[in-house]
């Protein structure tokens, strides 16, 4: 099992299933692989740690570029193939659009915008969809 900790603003984006993928970084922490079970938090090793949802099953796992311009997102690629509806895409990743996307990125990871981030695109089950595998 593998655990991501999510900033507070993707709670409900989460628990609703409207953010069902994250993107990391890849460096000395093993991600999940498909098939496996992921427990998806908020503030962990805090004292405001709280789990988000039951373990929910990790989907894919692809390779993930993202080419960032001054005030937007430029291009995204999964295993390389390009993302043709970037709003879309941010919609999953629990962000309004592109652009709100961009911004979370610029304020949160200056060093990429503009510029180029390489990591892993790592996707989940929606809540009702692991409550249905559960069940089975």
């Amino acid at each position: 099992m593998v655990a991501y900790s999510f900033k507070p603003r993707f709670i409900e984006p989460i628990r609703q299933g409207l953010k069902t993928q994250t993107i990391r970084a890849v460096g000395l922490r093993r991600h999940a692989r498909p098939g496996e079970l992921l427990q998806l938090y908020s503030g962990m090793r805090t004292a405001h740690c709280q789990r988000i949802l039951p373990d929910t099953p990790c989907l894919t796992v692809m390779n993930v570029k993202i080419t960032f311009r001054e005030g937007e997102i430029a291009r995204i690629f999964t295993d390389c193939v390009p993302v043709r509806d970037l709003d879309a895409f941010a919609l999953r990743d629990g962000f309004t659009d592109a652009v709100d996307m961009w911004a979370f990125w610029r304020d949160n990871h200056p060093e990429t915008v503009p510029g180029c981030f390489r990591g892993l695109l790592i996707e989940w089950a929606r809540p009702a969809e692991t409550e249905m595998a559960v069940a089975a």
